[in-house]
């Protein structure tokens, strides 16, 4: 008898707390690419965040460019309920608000000063296809700056991607997984900005997060790379309970806890592209 066919997809639902349960480590890399954004061309600029999450991490931006007017976007309802807690104006005299929008298809509305992106196009697939309108859309001198996850072929995801592929799960979970390759390797975006008209910056960096309790990086992938399989099994928490358990085996082992926590390493990959005036 052949096996029955995948129920069919449907969007990946987001857990705002699960995800704020490390916001430190998780914020530290945002801080680190608005370290390296220049001086953006207006006193009162705007900022486009993409992928806002539930709105903490856009309160950032906010506090570097106090009277700016900023506003977040996700196609999360979950995250964008989280997020409305920030909005309204801001102390130096500025604008915080959230709107939905997917980015796969997300074009401007007008000029930005800033585009911003932490930790989420590599849940688009073929975003570079959007970065000649994102850049286009910026003012002379303008800024394009995202940062996203280079760490997928680090054990976290090796071993998930092992698992939805194994005979246990693959009729149910072989396709809720982005593909294997959803982010670019840092020369290649580096070349693609600076073909686009812009002065690029692109770096990597690998953090060392030493992280508590018990099984600290299966809570981790519960607010972000298992978020697929925990949106496709949300219906039978029998086979969600016994895929996380066998999981949670594999990842002990890659994991091992030290004296002072668990590590795990991450790499991410950074960007910072600012448009140039037009020749003349």
């Amino acid at each position: 008898m052949d096996a029955p066919d995948p129920p069919a997809p449907r969007a990946t639902s987001w857990d705002p707390g699960q995800y704020l349960r490390h916001a430190g480590p998780r914020a530290r890399p945002l801080h680190d690419l608005l370290a390296r954004v220049p001086a953006l061309p207006h006193a009162h600029p705007r900022i486009a965040d993409l992928g806002c999450g539930p709105g903490g991490p856009t309160t950032v931006p906010a506090a570097r460019w106090p009277t700016a007017r900023i506003t977040g976007y996700d196609n999360s309802p979950a995250m964008l309920e989280a997020a409305r807690d920030h909005a309204g104006p801001t102390p130096g005299g500025g604008t915080l608000d959230f709107a939905h929008a997917d980015l796969t298809d997300w074009r401007p509305d007008g000029p930005y000063d800033l585009i911003l992106s932490n930790a989420a196009l590599q849940w688009v697939p073929g975003h570079t296809a959007s970065f000649p309108a994102w850049t286009e859309s910026l003012h002379p001198g303008g800024v394009f700056a995202f940062q996203v996850p280079g760490n997928f072929t680090a054990p976290s995801h090796l071993l998930l991607r092992e698992q939805v592929h194994s005979p246990r799960w693959r009729a149910r979970l072989g396709d809720v997984l982005r593909n294997e390759e959803p982010v670019q390797a840092p020369a290649d975006y580096l070349g693609l900005l600076t073909s686009l008209g812009c002065a690029a910056d692109v770096w990597e960096t690998t953090y060392l997060h030493l992280l508590a309790g018990p099984d600290p990086v299966l809570d981790w992938t519960k607010g972000t790379a298992l978020r697929p399989v925990l949106t496709r099994l949300a219906d039978d928490p029998e086979a969600r309970d016994a895929f996380l358990a066998e999981y949670r085996g594999r990842l002990r082992a890659a994991y091992p806890p030290g004296p002072h926590g668990t590590v795990f390493p991450f790499r991410r990959i950074f960007a910072v592209a600012q448009k140039l005036p037009a020749p003349s």
